[in-house]
């Protein structure tokens, strides 16, 4: 899950999971795999990173319960 804010201001958490496309045109736009749209303050890059962010520490927890 990742922290996004909408371009109203409001903060939300985003399965990113669950992300199909993300474009800049110029604001930046995710569409998920159910059909839902976002579109918020982010630039793409930011997205991008704080969804490898998030996929590497449920890796390092995973690793670090399997020992």
């Amino acid at each position: 899950m990742i922290t996004l804010t909408k371009l109203n201001g409001t903060q939300f958490v985003l399965n990113s999971d669950l992300i199909e496309v993300i474009q800049e045109n110029p604001d930046t736009t995710i569409r998920l795999t159910n059909g839902s749209t976002y579109i918020v303050e982010e630039p793409m890059e930011e997205v991008v990173r704080l969804t490898l962010q998030f996929r590497r520490k449920v890796f390092r927890d995973l690793i670090e319960s399997a020992k």
